[in-house]
C-alpha cells in the first residue's frame, strides 16, 4: 500500500500534514488537498480554540487518547503538522479513509 502524501512516517510516530479551515459549519475530515488533508472545525481561530478543536477531532476520529495527538508546527497558520503516537501508518490511512 502506498502512503498518502499527507502522511510521513517517523521512528517515534507519524506526521500528518493538515490544512485547517476554522469557523466551518461542521467538524469534519475532508479529502486530500495536494500534500495536505483538509479538515474543518467550527471553532474560531482565536485563543488556540481551532487548534484544540482540531486535536480533539483527530483524537475522537482515530479512537486514541488526546495526549497521543500533538500539534508540532503551524500554531498560527492554517497549514499545520500533527504528530500521532502509537498508531501505525497503515491503520491511520485506513481510519482517515484514504489508502
Amino acid at each position: 500500500m502506498t502512503m498518502p502524501a499527507f502522511l510521513r512516517v517517523q521512528p517515534d510516530g507519524v506526521l500528518l500534514s493538515v490544512k485547517l479551515q476554522p469557523r466551518a459549519s461542521a467538524n469534519e475530515i475532508g479529502e486530500a488537498l495536494g500534500a495536505e488533508l483538509r479538515i474543518k472545525v467550527t471553532a474560531p481561530p482565536v485563543d488556540a480554540a481551532a487548534n484544540e478543536a482540531l486535536v480533539k477531532l483527530l483524537a475522537d476520529h482515530l479512537d486514541c487518547p488526546r495526549n497521543r495527538v500533538e500539534l508540532v508546527r503551524g500554531h498560527t497558520s492554517r497549514h499545520k503538522v500533527i504528530k500521532l503516537y502509537g498508531i501505525s501508518p497503515e491503520a491511520l490511512a485506513g481510519k482517515l479513509g484514504k489508502s
